[in-house]
């Protein structure tokens, strides 16, 4: 029944580290693919909004570079428990991008409530699970020294 049990744990975790690496580079290369309206996945009315419209773009460009950077910081320092605070404000981008259109006059395209719902959510539960891995962790080394 342990043995279950692992294998069901070793295959969720392994979905949920694959959900995360997609959405990362998701995130990234949609981000960067806002530099141009033939291949982005989001539509910028440029014509429209113009100037406006071009911060927008910008701000998902710093987001793929900030992305970038987190990601390495937590390849080094081997700790994704930062992704659930990563994933908070990616969910949290969703309510600033609705008060950016508000504030500007600029319409938002609907498409990013669901990329920032996804990429927030993939960070939020893989940073859940690296917490749980450390913990974990943390448990088996405070048994072994228990026993010595």
């Amino acid at each position: 029944m342990t043995k279950l049990l692992i294998n069901k744990f070793t295959i969720l975790k392994i979905l949920i580290e694959f959900n995360f690496y997609c959405a990362a580079v998701l995130l990234i290369s949609l981000s960067f693919l806002c530099f141009s309206d033939e291949y982005s996945l989001f539509i910028f009315n440029e014509n429209l909004y113009g100037a406006l419209d071009n911060n927008l773009r910008m701000i998902m460009i710093y987001l793929a570079i900030t992305e970038c950077v987190i990601l390495l910081y937590c390849y080094i320092t081997k700790g994704f428990r930062l992704m659930m605070l990563v994933g908070f404000f990616l969910i949290l981008m969703i309510g600033s991008m609705e008060f950016y259109g508000e504030i500007n006059t600029v319409e938002i395209d609907d498409q990013f409530k669901i990329f920032f719902l996804y990429t927030g959510t993939s960070h939020i539960i893989y940073g859940i699970l690296a917490d749980i891995e450390k913990r974990m962790s943390i448990n088996k080394d405070d048994d072994i020294f228990e026993k010595n």
